[in-house]
C-alpha cells in the first residue's frame, strides 16, 4: 500500500474529526468491492480491482463537512484474464508501473434525502485529473453501513487505451465503475 496515491471516493477506513472517531471508523475490505464495466466489440468486459484504501470522515447528518480520499491500486486489477492484465499495466492503458494508483478526493457532498447523497471530487489517473460527481446510497443495518453507488467516466479522457485503442468501436469509451463498500462507525441515518 505505500505506493498508493490518496483516493477519494466512496470509502473505505474513515477518518473522523477526532480520534476517536478514527478508530472507531473502518472499511470492512472482505464485504466491499470496487469493480467495473467497459465494452470490447459491443461486448461487456467486466473486472475488479483487489486493492484499495480510504480515508472518510462522513456523518450523514453534516454531509456538507464530509471529506472522502480513495486510492485504487491498479496493479490490483482482476479481470479474470491475466494476458488482458498484462497488458492494462503497459504504458497506453494504466501506466501502472508508473502511475500505480488512481485516487479520487472529494470537494463536496449534498444530501439528496432517504439515504441518498452525491459527492463530487477530482478523479485522477495517469496523472490526468478530472471531475466526477458520484451518487451514492447509505443504508444501516447490525452496525455496519453498506455504500453503493456507480459513476461513468470516459477513459479517453485519462489516456486509457492511448494510441492502437483509441478506436471506440473497439474499445467503448464509457466506462461504468461501481462502488459496494462496508463499513463501521458511520453515525446513523
Amino acid at each position: 500500500m505505500n505506493q498508493f496515491i490518496k483516493f477519494v471516493f466512496i470509502g473505505a477506513s474513515l477518518i473522523g474529526a477526532s480520534g476517536a472517531a478514527i478508530a472507531q471508523q473502518k472499511l470492512i475490505s472482505a464485504e466491499s468491492e470496487i469493480a467495473f464495466i467497459s465494452k470490447q466489440l459491443g461486448v461487456p468486459v467486466s473486472g475488479k480491482f483487489k486493492k484499495f484504501d480510504a480515508e472518510v470522515s462522513f456523518d450523514p447528518k453534516k454531509p456538507e463537512a464530509a471529506k472522502v480520499n480513495f486510492t485504487v491500486d491498479l496493479l490490483s486489477t482482476d479481470i479474470g484474464n491475466s494476458e488482458t492484465e498484462t497488458e492494462l499495466k503497459k504504458p497506453g492503458w494504466f501506466n501502472s508501473a508508473k502511475v500505480p494508483a488512481a485516487t479520487f478526493q472529494s470537494s463536496s457532498v449534498k444530501a439528496l434525502g432517504a439515504g441518498k447523497f452525491e459527492f463530487t471530487g477530482k478523479l485522477g489517473m495517469k496523472g490526468i485529473s478530472q471531475s466526477v460527481v458520484v451518487p451514492i446510497t447509505v443504508t444501516q443495518s447490525g452496525g455496519k453501513s453498506r455504500v453503493v453507488g456507480s459513476f461513468n467516466l470516459k477513459r479517453l479522457d485519462f489516456k486509457i487505451g492511448d494510441g492502437d485503442w483509441n478506436d471506440v468501436s473497439l474499445v467503448a469509451n464509457e466506462v461504468v465503475v461501481n462502488v459496494n463498500l462496508a463499513l463501521t462507525g458511520i453515525p446513523p441515518l
